[in-house]
């Protein structure tokens, strides 16, 4: 879409709820839909289904997140430069290829297929990101936005969650089950190419470009990244939770059930809180260290306690869903803090570095919680209790340079 173009409206909806912001959410509604179920599954098809040590998950998971973290960043540029809505396109298109994982009996080749899906919806996030900032250039309304992305993405992570209970419940095998979701991934990508922003820049955008790179970054922007990364060392797959509620005997429903809490409760945090979270960029950042990152140091302290003492399947459900509320506060402030600190022309390579600061953490934090799960359960939640701890103290400890940064010199947005 030429710069300037007027985006798509939704009669008798919000100012911001544009069909673009429409097109861009329900493709990450049915992106999750399909990938989700697969990722909800593949833990227990490889662990209990081909019989694999749990330290092959952390590995399958480290290597799908760290790769990432590339794809990311080199999408966020490359977005920048051919125009983001190709590019999500392109990666939306490939994630399918992690719906075959359980066509195959040898775990490297279902891990490598896992892997390779995983890279591609690595490869769009970043794009897919920018494209709704472009949908939505009122900064006001920008968490409002990110939160109804977030609701409608994991929304469909939940649907995913009840779609694998019921197959389970079902004795349907993981085969079928996985390639299923080949359905709502195609969908994603019909439903992405219905959004008209995103289009490649004009010429005479690259001179403001390079003109913008050479001022210093805003205060928050290297906090934020950092914070990310932290976040992402604690960023474990899913897959745990649902293994520590599954291997507690023939528990798969139960595990899956964990998944589905998690997925929920994430969900409607974004829907029922991002329209409230949209203050300034400081206050942005305080509530994204509070209820965000020190939200998940509480969740996984809840789950450290609760299976280290044997409190049951209750407590350890409480604390998935403080993680779940915390991921959708995080979901929604991180990218909307960027797009402040990072405008315009700008903005591909401050999402990109968003996204591959959490790749490199997650990379970091697979291999730590699959080595250390295998030691102690608690131990592996507890060293991410910790390490979320910090990624809030970082991100609260920029907050007075931000509102000094805020006072004093305020930037425009560039056409975000």
């Amino acid at each position: 879409m030429p710069v300037g173009q007027p985006a798509l409206t939704a009669p008798g909806r919000a100012p911001w709820r544009t069909g673009d912001v429409w097109a861009i959410s329900l493709s990450a509604f049915f992106a999750d839909l399909g990938y989700q179920a697969v990722l909800a599954g593949f833990p227990l098809f490889l662990v209990i289904t081909l019989h694999q040590p749990v330290w092959e998950y952390g590995l399958a998971s480290a290597l799908s997140y760290g790769g990432g973290a590339l794809f990311s960043y080199a999408g966020g540029r490359i977005g920048d430069r051919v125009g983001h809505r190709s590019l999500a396109l392109a990666g939306n298109a490939v994630i399918p290829l992690l719906s075959l994982c359980a066509l195959v009996s040898s775990p490297v080749w279902a891990i490598g297929m896992l892997t390779g899906g995983w890279w591609a919806r690595n490869l769009r996030s970043p794009s897919r990101r920018v494209m709704l900032v472009e949908a939505v250039p009122e900064e006001e309304h920008r968490s409002a936005a990110f939160g109804f992305l977030h609701a409608l993405d994991v929304g469909g992570g939940a649907l995913a969650g009840v779609y694998v209970l019921v197959a389970l419940a079902a004795k349907v095998e993981f085969r079928w089950i996985f390639l299923a979701t080949v359905v709502p991934l195609v969908i994603s990508t019909v439903s992405l190419s219905r959004a008209r922003v995103g289009g490649r820049r004009p010429r005479e955008a690259d001179t403001v470009s390079s003109q913008a790179r050479a001022e210093p970054p805003p205060p928050g922007a290297r906090p934020l990244v950092a914070a990310a990364a932290l976040y992402g060392f604690t960023y474990y797959s899913v897959g745990f939770p649902v293994l520590t509620v599954a291997q507690g005997g023939d528990r798969l429903l139960a595990g899956i059930g964990a998944f589905l809490v998690l997925q929920a409760t994430s969900a409607l945090t974004g829907y029922l809180l991002g329209g409230r979270l949209g203050a300034g960029v400081a206050d942005q950042f305080a509530r994204l260290g509070l209820l965000g990152y020190l939200g998940a140091a509480l969740g996984a302290g809840v789950i450290a306690v609760g299976y280290g003492e044997h409190l049951g399947l209750a407590v350890l459900l409480v604390g998935v869903s403080v993680i779940g509320f915390a991921l959708g506060i995080v979901e929604t402030l991180e990218p909307t803090a960027m797009s402040v600190l990072r405008t315009g022309s700008r903005a591909g390579r401050g999402m990109g570095s968003l996204s591959a600061a959490r790749s490199v953490g997650a990379f970091v934090g697979n291999l730590a919680m699959g080595l250390l799960y295998g030691i102690s359960v608690s131990l592996a939640y507890g060293y991410a209790a910790v390490l979320a701890g910090v990624a809030g103290a970082v991100v609260l400890t920029a907050i007075p340079a931000l509102r000094r940064w805020q006072h004093d010199d305020p930037r425009e947005d560039e056409g975000g």
